[in-house]
């Protein structure tokens, strides 16, 4: 049958390509006979070289705190793409570097990925915007329900949110104007099932997380809190980057009714040797729940690595 619910028993598991002027995302090639086809790494710059790929500045304006030498970048892109080339299904990661402006997109541009979970982020934000819009702050019941949607991942009351924000077509409409141009809310109520990209889940985490967003400030110190406090044995994923266990993290999971296969994602906040960084992994036909975390967690560290050169 269909999958609604997108939650799972509680389960604790450890935890070129680079761009200026923005994200470019790079094809991911599939694998044929065992052998695996290496995805292109593009760098957007005055030319396209074969050269290893360099991280640059998202804007001549922006200094790197610190930039790594071609060295280290070679060898960083080389981990990303090791650590892509392990996935049996599809795989896609966006990232910047909030202090330095510099940005990655990597992984297949042209896939959906189901959000399972993640979406309760996009439901909180649609549901923060709405209040703005009436002048009005969310209730106690809200408030209620948006805790535990977040903090537990709790699937009835992502339900109750999204029939408050309009179902499909309130997401829809929230994220039209959050710049979500690639994702498309799950109807019939089967919220789990909304399609996302990786860049486009880094443009919600851009709304939660800068001032350059719809959101009021204190509608995003009202998320930011929630997802620090996600359940303990629900902080894999992303964190995975954090130098200094410093992170803010929503994940999702789902096991697909079609073939059994699992959709593994992880969107958040990390901190990295003094770096602000915010991450999206998102990623389908994994085996199992366990072998789409460890993916996941090892697609984010590398990727963080390749930013930040450290």
């Amino acid at each position: 049958m269909a999958i609604r619910s997108v939650s799972r028993a509680r389960v604790w598991v450890p935890v070129g390509l680079l761009v200026a002027a923005g994200t470019v995302a790079a094809a991911l090639q599939g694998q044929s006979g065992g052998v695996e086809s290496r995805p292109p790494m593009s760098v957007v710059a005055d030319t396209t070289s074969s050269a290893p790929p360099t991280v640059t500045p998202a804007s001549s304006t922006v200094t790197p705190t610190a930039t790594p030498t071609a060295a280290a970048t070679g060898a960083a892109a080389e981990a990303l793409h090791s650590a892509v080339g392990r996935a049996e299904g599809a795989v896609a990661v966006a990232v910047t570097d909030l202090g330095t402006g510099q940005s990655l997109s990597y992984g297949d541009p042209g896939h959906g990925f189901a959000t399972a979970s993640v979406v309760k982020l996009d439901i909180l934000a649609a549901l923060l915007l709405r209040t703005q819009d009436l002048g009005s702050t969310p209730t106690a019941a809200q408030r209620g329900l948006a805790t535990t949607m977040i903090e537990n991942s709790d699937n009835d009351s992502a339900t109750g949110l999204w029939d408050e924000i309009g179902a499909d077509a309130g997401l829809d409409a929230a994220n039209a104007r959050f710049g979500l141009t690639a994702t498309e809310a799950g109807r019939d109520g089967y919220w789990g099932l909304t399609s996302t990209t990786a860049d486009d889940q880094l443009r919600l985490l851009r709304q939660v997380f800068t001032d350059d967003s719809l959101l009021f400030p204190a509608s995003r110190a009202y998320i930011q809190e929630l997802l620090d406090q996600v359940e303990e044995d629900q902080r894999w994923g992303v964190g995975a980057a954090a130098s200094n266990g410093g992170y803010e993290v929503k994940n999702g999971w789902l096991p697909r009714d079609t073939d059994g296969l699992w959709v593994i994602n992880s969107i958040g906040r990390v901190e990295r040797d003094g770096h602000e960084l915010l991450i999206a992994v998102v990623s389908d036909g994994n085996p199992t729940d366990t072998d789409g975390m460890d993916l996941v967690e090892s697609v984010a560290r590398a990727a963080a690595e390749a930013v930040t050169g450290s």
